[in-house]
């Protein structure tokens, strides 16, 4: 996929640089003024997909940790993002990152000495902490050229605080094997219904290799986490979304599990003419959508609420004791759903923190 290497100027000669083209084996271009290089992308008819064809390496100058960008109007879990690396490889037709990065370019951060630092201190702190490198990009789309991955296992298994959350839609998970992570590491997998991966999520792994690859994860001692976001409704959805929750506890140990997040398609208007133009077939952006209070369009109510009652009920038959929580919903949903609301400030992130302290073996 990826034609050529672009690589900023100023970090050239960074060690970590050389060690990533001496893996990659393509075509470089040293950039001295990255405007050059981001016009190029934007007067490609098709941005998104010229920018996921090149790779951009520099420096993140604007910090690594950083809060989730959610919005008061719904409840948010207080994750922190380590951004590790912006944009992705693989191509879905929902995917916010389109319209998100201007321009769309794939980028990957070499200044790690800055990445330690910033751990380090956040570490000292003591803070109890939830920490995930796949906002941005796809935490495993890197293992080929970079071991980022391992350092980051390595680094988070020292401490007894917080854990590390690696979400993918891969199956790139040869390097995690024999890493001491002392289950400071969780392995995390965005799952969908077959439909909906066929016809939205390019060059994805399958729900098969991806609970297939989740089983080895738990053979290796890892805690799981798997994120049913973004939930589509369709015509005989509510059958496949059971059958998936089927086939995930099929292979997988409830006990093992520190989470599961459910969330239904939802996107900012600008969205909808990106996947007209890139994905034609698609008629993801054409169901029953309501303005929502963050001005993003989202299924009308009572349909996600029916949806998610199933949805919560499927799981908690096959697991009752699994931690379930929602991305970016509000109190009635909770309410409806579940029979209970976390508390406005906070509530949700500490019912994350206790799944993760009860798991992962955290000290509190």
């Amino acid at each position: 996929m990826i034609k050529k290497l672009f690589i900023d100027a100023e970090v050239a000669d960074h060690p970590q640089t050389r060690d990533f083209c001496s893996q990659a084996h393509l075509p470089v271009e040293l950039v001295n003024d990255p405007l050059t290089l981001y016009k190029w992308i934007n007067a490609a008819d098709d941005p998104v997909q010229r920018g996921k064809q090149v790779l951009y390496l520099t420096r993140n100058k604007g910090g690594f940790l950083k809060p989730c960008p959610g919005t008061r109007e719904y409840m948010c879990c207080d994750y922190r993002i380590l951004h590790i690396a912006s944009f992705c490889t693989m191509d879905c037709s929902y995917c916010i990152l389109q319209s998100y990065f201007h321009p769309p370019l794939l980028q990957f951060f070499v200044n790690r000495e800055d990445l330690d630092a910033e751990l380090t201190a956040f570490f000292q702190t003591g803070t109890v902490g939830r920490v995930g490198t796949g906002e941005f990009t796809d935490s495993l789309i890197w293992e080929k050229w970079t071991d980022l991955t391992e350092y980051l296992v390595n680094r988070f298994s020292r401490q007894e605080k917080s854990v590390l959350e690696l979400k993918t839609k891969t199956v790139a998970i040869d390097r995690l094997k024999g890493l001491d992570h002392r289950r400071k590491t969780i392995l995390a997998w965005s799952l969908n219904t077959p439909a909906v991966m066929k016809s939205e999520e390019r060059r994805t792994a399958s729900l098969e290799a991806r609970l297939s690859a989740a089983a080895r994860c738990q053979q290796w001692g890892y805690p799981l986490a798997f994120h049913f976001d973004p939930m589509v409704i369709y015509p005989g959805c509510e059958v496949d979304y059971r059958e998936v929750v089927r086939r995930l506890f099929q292979r997988i140990d409830p006990q093992n599990i520190v989470w599961i997040s459910i969330g239904t398609f939802r996107f900012m208007p600008a969205l909808k003419s990106v996947i007209s133009r890139r994905f034609p077939d698609s008629t993801i952006a054409y169901g029953e959508f309501i303005t929502g209070l963050d001005n993003k369009m989202r299924y009308f109510k009572p349909l996600r609420i029916d949806l998610y009652r199933k949805m919560v009920d499927w799981i908690r038959q096959a697991a009752p004791d699994v931690t379930v929580y929602y991305c970016m919903e509000d109190e009635e949903v909770w309410q409806k759903t579940m029979g209970m609301v976390p508390q406005p400030e906070g509530g949700i992130g500490r019912m994350l923190d206790d799944s993760a302290a009860k798991i992962c073996n955290l000290k509190p």
